[in-house]
């Protein structure tokens, strides 16, 4: 960065150090005291919360130097890439949480883990379109937690190749679960969901009793065959590097299996 930024305020100090001090997913104390070491930074509160320890240690710098620098300075050190070399989802999970924050002060943590310019956030709808990743896309669409249940981990990596295979996947898993049946594919979606020579399937989604209540349970099971054959049977079988799934196409998938997923939720047996 070029010239120092002026003085954070106390709210945005508190809040950079509660992401990266967070209980489950923050630096641990001996990270902490490790870096603030290294960085000559002095630990006012050693014995405190992970949260107040680094804040009070934030303040103190700041109010010795004027300025965040070196404040900074520990964000990049924090953000190091190698640091995560085993953990690269939670790289990500990071780095989203402190862009949300650091977007009120006109910065932000690039891939490479270093702070840059950005966008300044003026309200926190600013913030949030500035900062949003694919993960915070997906909680304001209030995906199903089926599906994030099965990708997140994926989605944290920017996997989207395989984001979109285990989002599929949870579609078929859920229709054995819920029927006891074995299979698999097209025979699994037509014995959970197809009317059959009966006219009554397995898992009905509405009463059935009109022809638009039985096409919309015909057109949920072609759904979720299309699903499979989109993008789970390809990507289960096609090297990862011949498929390329896009930051759009790939919420426009999980929005669809969510969707699956909600009509699921209902359903008559």
């Amino acid at each position: 960065m070029a010239a120092p930024q002026p003085a954070w305020s106390y709210a945005t100090l508190k809040e950079v150090a509660a992401v990266l001090a967070d209980t489950a997913d923050g630096l641990t104390g001996k990270e902490i005291g490790n870096l603030l070491l290294r960085l000559g930074m002095a630990d006012p509160l050693p014995t405190a919360t992970k949260r107040d320890r680094l804040t009070e240690a934030f303040v103190a710098r700041q109010n010795k130097d004027s300025n965040p620098r070196r404040i900074i300075t520990f964000i990049v050190h924090a953000m190091e890439p190698v640091r995560y070399r085993d953990r690269p989802e939670l790289f990500t999970l990071r780095q989203d949480r402190l862009n949300e924050r650091l977007a009120f002060v006109g910065l932000h943590v690039n891939d490479k883990g270093q702070v840059a310019r950005g966008t300044r956030a003026q309200t926190l709808d600013e913030a949030a379109r500035i900062a949003t990743s694919i993960r915070d896309e997906l909680q304001r669409r209030k995906t199903h937690s089926e599906v994030l249940r099965y990708c997140s981990v994926e989605v944290l990596k920017r996997a989207h190749f395989h984001a979109c295979l285990e989002a599929t996947k949870s579609i078929f898993d859920r229709l054995r679960t819920m029927t006891g049946v074995s299979g698999d594919g097209a025979t699994l979606v037509d014995a959970a969901l197809s009317l059959g020579k009966s006219g009554t399937p397995a898992l009905a989604i509405n009463s059935l009793s009109t022809q638009t209540e039985k096409d919309e349970q015909t057109g949920l099971a072609n759904l979720v065959k299309g699903l499979g054959g989109l993008y789970r049977n390809p990507t289960a079988h096609d090297p990862r590097l011949n498929r390329s799934v896009s930051d759009e196409e790939l919420l426009e998938v999980l929005t669809m299996v969510s969707m699956v997923h909600r009509r699921l939720d209902g359903v008559r047996r």
